[in-house]
């Protein structure tokens, strides 16, 4: 439910009513918008009636929210959220960001190479795994902190922030420290106890959509980590599964625009994990920008047929600049149209 408040509301009244909500078990929040201040409640409303709220003389209106999901809504957030990461990198809002590299962190000349290369091709985060949540348990598991580190050196010598999944609670503080933007995996997109921890370590979260959750349970769990109010989210669609063995999972590009109708999150595609295949990342990632993207995460290494993980769908330093070159033509295309 959100209450709207009149414009003369007198701050003993929004405190008088505040304490009253939050008497009854209530999680408010403030939302001001130009011309008009709003109570965004959070919890079981089911005792209030909108009826009996407009009874106060500085009530407006009162309005029940449908949606499952509150604080990734429009509802209480109708305007585009940019999240500001390290160095002033922007994401949404008008600003399109892609971040690249190795699907799995190697070496430390692996590492730097890759780093080195995006960045000249103008990519604005490094991605790589440290720790790589595997199908199977005897395909490599990434280096772990090990690999963090490497991702530390590579940020120090190129000055690329990093983006790196987290996997379990335990490392929260360690990412918190070292990570500028800590990714959720698609298994782990209902992992509760993992979003709350995160949602509470300040850094931007880059949250993946499950290969089986629909839009609605995505921003559910998006709602898990903005809760504990000290973290952005950024959304990312990286294929779900269907009936189709033709590409590795579907790359639903349908979802950028629903997702930026119902939610004012950043919204970012993962062409490499949502298709599978090396010489689909080029056309898909085009198709992303071009659904309205807010930016892309794309897998990039220097030898993908010598890839400890994921080689079959990453793109060479050579190809992502191709790609990066396109996308700055159609980028602008878009912009005078």
């Amino acid at each position: 439910m959100i209450i709207v408040l009149k414009p003369d509301a007198t701050e003993a009244q929004i405190d008088g009513i505040r304490a009253e909500l939050a008497r009854m078990g209530l999680e408010i929040r403030d939302i001001q918008l130009e011309g008009a201040h709003i109570l965004g409640l959070i919890g079981d409303t089911s005792a209030l009636s909108a009826e009996a709220l407009t009874r106060f003389e500085f009530v407006e209106r009162a309005v029940k929210v449908s949606e499952p999901y509150k604080l990734a809504g429009r509802r209480f957030h109708p305007d585009d959220s940019v999240v500001e990461t390290s160095g002033g990198r922007k994401i949404g809002g008008g600003n399109f960001a892609v971040m690249a590299g190795p699907c799995s962190v190697e070496s430390e000349d692996q590492i730097l190479s890759i780093a080195r290369d995006v960045k000249l091709s103008g990519a604005d985060f490094l991605r790589g795994g440290a720790f790589k949540p595997r199908s199977s348990p005897y395909s490599f598991q990434g280096l772990g902190l090990d690999g963090l580190e490497l991702l530390k050196i590579a940020r120090e010598k190129t000055g690329l922030p990093i983006v790196t999944e987290i996997m379990s609670q335990e490392y929260a503080d360690i990412f918190g420290r070292d990570a500028d933007i800590i990714q959720i995996g698609a298994r782990n997109m209902q992992n509760f106890p993992l979003l709350r921890d995160v949602g509470g370590l300040g850094r931007p979260v880059l949250l993946k959509r499950g290969p089986s959750c629909s839009i609605d349970e995505l921003l559910m769990a998006a709602d898990y980590i903005l809760m504990e109010g000290k973290s952005q989210v950024i959304l990312c669609e990286r294929g779900i599964r269907t009936f189709e063995t033709a590409t590795r999972n579907t790359l639903d590009l349908s979802a950028v625009p629903a997702l930026k109708k119902r939610s004012h999150l950043p919204v970012i595609v993962d062409p490499s994990h949502g298709t599978g295949y090396w010489d689909l990342v080029f056309p898909m990632a085009i198709a992303a920008a071009a659904a309205g993207a807010d930016g892309l995460m794309i897998e990039v290494h220097n030898y993908p047929e010598k890839a400890l993980c994921d080689g079959q769908q990453s793109i060479t330093p050579v190809l992502f600049d191709k790609l990066m070159r396109q996308l700055r033509k159609l980028r602008e295309a878009l912009r005078e149209g």
